[in-house]
């Protein structure tokens, strides 16, 4: 009976190596693998990803400069830019100190598309749904005040 349950236990440690064994071997050919599949893959993904970075870029640069680009229907000068939710807002006739309109300006390039929130602009322009606010300022908060140095 000894014999069989040391047999039985040599057989059993040997299994357990084994396993240990199998698992180790699946572990380092799975990384290997891995390493060779990024090897191949990551100057392809580097590569989409600093095409799709030099896009924005571009697409940002465009815009700040689209006034001065040739097609540009309104006056420079007359641009301000504020980037979003829509990129410029043109006062029309501003130079001549007589603004007779209003004009909200988004700048595309490409097969761009109109996002989500400026489809919303637009359709809330589009129904007038624009009014002047004024805001002053709490004149206690710009009154002159002598300051106690000391």
């Amino acid at each position: 009976m000894p014999e069989l349950l040391t047999s039985i236990l040599i057989i059993l440690f040997v299994f357990l190596i084994g396993l240990v064994v199998a698992y180790y071997l699946g572990y380092k050919s799975g990384a290997f693998r891995r390493d060779k599949f990024w090897e191949t893959e990551l100057p392809n993904h580097r590569k989409e990803a600093i095409m799709k970075s030099r896009a924005v870029l571009g697409g940002h640069f465009s815009e700040q400069l689209a006034p001065y680009l040739p097609g540009f229907d309104y006056l420079p000068t007359e641009c301000r830019f504020i980037g979003k939710p829509v990129d410029f807002i043109v006062f029309k006739g501003m130079d001549e100190k007589n603004i007779d309109e209003v004009i909200f300006v988004e700048v595309k390039s490409g097969n761009a598309k109109l996002s989500p929130q400026e489809k919303n602009l637009k359709e809330t322009i589009e129904k007038k749904r624009v009014k002047f606010a004024e805001y002053r300022v709490p004149e206690d908060l710009t009154k002159k005040r002598d300051f106690d140095f000391h």
